[in-house]
């Protein structure tokens, strides 16, 4: 049994073990939703995490009472330092470079009111920990308060690139982490996420950030049915690599330029948008299978209306994007780039199984017309019900037309010029290579007898 697994399992009992009293003790459920705020600081030789969760989920300890069920605040405190080790820096795992550090230092620890404000900034948030505490008296219950802690690591330099891994699922059904980091070059790291986000880098290198963005790009390609679905629309009436070059490279073109434009907030903000994107990837799928039921379409106009299509489709990328450019740092195009790469990889394998399989199955199981018929109708009922289904979705937000001023019509004349600059480009790039498939062809003519 691993060394985590080992303590995921006996930190519950240890807990419940260290706060357990003979009377005026109760143990709680786990809540539903637990936000945990964090700040890293490195300073010298030491970094410093600074942590709030609230009391209620540390859900499987004891807590001792007085009265009619308020904490015993005098009791409760010099259990704070193992609480805190148990509960917390048990399940966050500090890297310095690629070394792990040993097990924090408890520097302070404390019950603060919910109404506490101090955690807006980590000098405020300082201060209060170090601070004076709640009197013992004060009436509170378990389910009111909050748990604040100062750890301390030591490293060897503030200046070291820094990770985290943060295991605190296990606080809530939903934990939601917002974390702070703050390096001697003062500027702040934000990030904020759900559950187990895996090992985090709080101040990336460009590589670091790459590497990451390419696997989120190659699986999400893999994960997202609808982009799969879009795919098979493309490869079933062009199994040759030379008929595909053109239709995927317009697909990658164009989902790369959305993309990028979102990225850079050139997209609309309103709640509407992203329903609205999905509707339209619903409707590209199901053109697209239908037109390959009818059949009699070209590779040259197959490749425009993928590129129509992938400008959709690179705007359902970005929402994918949108909560994980936190863990870009500095490098915002390096991450986006790499992330279109990944997506890339994933569609090179996807088309790799696809191609063989579909040659095997128009030859030996189907013939291909009705082999393309049946699978394109399959894609049509399937991207169909998607297409209700968001259609519903949509109608449920009111669009407000934007109110026309200098603003509107300066960034509708920037849309304009980019998309004219863009047509231009990926017209001159495609007859290049039109030209280049045609001479070719005119070539293999000349040379047959």
């Amino acid at each position: 049994m691993s060394g985590r697994l080992l303590t995921s399992r006996i930190a519950p009992l240890a807990a419940t073990l260290c706060f357990a009293l003979p009377h005026g003790a109760v143990a709680h459920e786990v809540p539903n939703d637990v936000t945990v705020q964090a700040f890293v600081k490195p300073a010298g030789q030491r970094l410093h995490l600074l942590v709030r969760v609230p009391l209620q989920a540390m859900a499987e300890a004891e807590f001792p009472q007085r009265g009619p069920g308020y904490l015993d605040l005098g009791r409760v405190e010099p259990l704070l330092p193992d609480a805190a080790t148990l509960w917390v820096s048990d399940f966050i795992e500090v890297y310095e470079g690629e070394i792990p550090l040993p097990k924090p230092r408890v520097i302070a620890t404390r019950i603060t009111l919910p109404s506490d404000r101090s955690f807006a900034s980590y000098d405020e948030a300082l201060a209060h920990v170090l601070g004076p505490k709640l009197a013992d008296d004060t009436n509170v219950t378990w389910n009111q308060v909050l748990f604040d802690v100062l750890f301390e690591y030591p490293i060897r330099s503030e200046r070291s690139e820094f990770a985290m891994d943060p295991r605190l699922e296990r606080l809530g059904l939903r934990v939601v982490t917002v974390l702070r980091f703050l390096p001697p070059s003062g500027v702040i790291r934000a990030f904020e996420f759900v559950d187990d986000p895996g090992l985090v880098r709080l101040d990336p290198r460009w590589h670091q950030a790459a590497l990451r963005f390419v696997h989120l790009g190659f699986f999400h390609i893999l994960d997202g049915m609808d982009h799969l679905l879009f795919l098979v629309c493309l490869v079933i009436p062009f199994r040759r690599l030379r008929a595909l070059v053109l239709v995927v490279t317009s697909f990658t073109v164009a989902h790369s330029i959305t993309l990028l434009s979102s990225a850079y907030d050139f997209a609309p903000a309103a709640l509407w948008f992203p329903p609205l994107v999905e509707m339209l990837i619903a409707i590209s799928i199901v053109y697209m299978a239908i037109e390959n039921i009818v059949g009699g379409s070209s590779v040259h106009r197959r490749w425009m209306v993928t590129f129509g299509f992938g400008l959709v489709h690179g705007f359902g990328f970005s929402f994918v994007l949108r909560e994980r450019m936190q863990f870009a740092g500095s490098h915002l195009l390096t991450s986006l780039l790499s992330f279109n790469v990944g997506v890339e990889l994933g569609q090179l394998l996807v088309l790799a199984l696809l191609i063989p399989l579909l040659e095997i199955l128009f030859r030996f199981v189907l013939a291909e017309r009705i082999g393309t018929i049946i699978l394109s109708a399959l894609v049509t009922h399937t991207a169909w019900h998607w297409m209700i289904e968001r259609a519903a979705r949509l109608s449920q937000f009111q669009f407000r037309w934007p109110e026309i001023n200098a603003m509107l019509l300066a960034i509708t004349m920037r849309w304009l010029m980019l998309a004219l600059i863009l047509a231009g480009l990926v017209w001159l790039v495609f007859g290049a290579l039109r030209g280049r498939a045609g001479g070719s062809s005119e070539d293999r003519t000349v040379r047959e007898p």
